[in-house]
């Protein structure tokens, strides 16, 4: 299994700077980038286009995750896959044929993942876990930064990581990503739980502090390390 990673939410960063945040993100450690793209329908709020993203994807250095809070995924799937991302991920609960939004983009040869929001129960994300490449766990409702992090969200984690004890090796289990108030609060509290890679934006990268991105980073990655 991989190493634990942070993941940058760049909806979240300075728009008007993005070669800037770049710059200080990769200096900071940071090389994952996660993309919301919302269609305001599935979620309340509009947020990253194919224009947007298919600037992160001709970067090699990076790798690129897409997360689709959308309804009708294959649309997005056919949208987005020319942005050549290293994943795209959807949510369970847009998808009539979850197995179809897979195969859909695995064979475009792109990691596929699967989202889950917090009320939605984990049983609905088994029978896919031995065909996707990630798992996205949401921690606050998709469609806005900002939210409170949902506590009964552990459960679901501790639910998860027996589920893969139980059922897959570390190196043959799917990636799991947290995302929603992620910070080094909430970060240890999931220490106990299969989480690798963790999506930061306003409560621990984009925010007040003045500490650099590399000082806030060193301290998140001492944290899961």
């Amino acid at each position: 299994m991989m190493k634990k990673q942070l993941v940058c939410s760049i909806m979240t960063a300075d728009q008007l700077h993005l070669a800037k945040e770049l710059d200080e993100l990769k200096e900071a450690g940071i090389n994952w980038l996660h993309c919301d793209v919302m269609d305001g329908q599935f979620v309340n709020n509009l947020a990253m286009g194919p224009y947007e993203v298919e600037y992160f994807g001709k970067m090699p250095e990076l790798t690129v995750d897409i997360h689709m809070a959308v309804n009708n995924p294959e649309k997005y799937v056919k949208m987005l896959a020319p942005c050549r991302p290293d994943y795209i991920t959807f949510h369970v609960e847009a998808a009539e044929d979850p197995n179809a939004v897979i195969q859909m983009i695995q064979d475009e040869g792109i990691g596929a993942g699967i989202a889950i929001s917090p009320a939605t129960p984990l049983i609905t994300i088994l029978p896919y876990l031995n065909q996707v490449d990630l798992v996205l766990m949401m921690t606050v409702e998709p469609g806005f930064a900002g939210q409170a992090f949902r506590e009964d969200v552990l459960e679901k984690l501790d639910q998860l990581t027996q589920y893969f004890e139980e059922n897959f090796t570390d190196e043959e289990r799917p990636l799991v990503e947290v995302d929603g108030n992620i910070n080094p609060v909430t970060m240890k509290k999931m220490q106990d739980y299969a989480v690798d890679l963790y999506v930061l934006g306003t409560s621990a990268l984009f925010n007040d502090d003045p500490r650099s991105y590399k000082e806030k980073a060193d301290e998140m990655y001492e944290i899961i390390k």
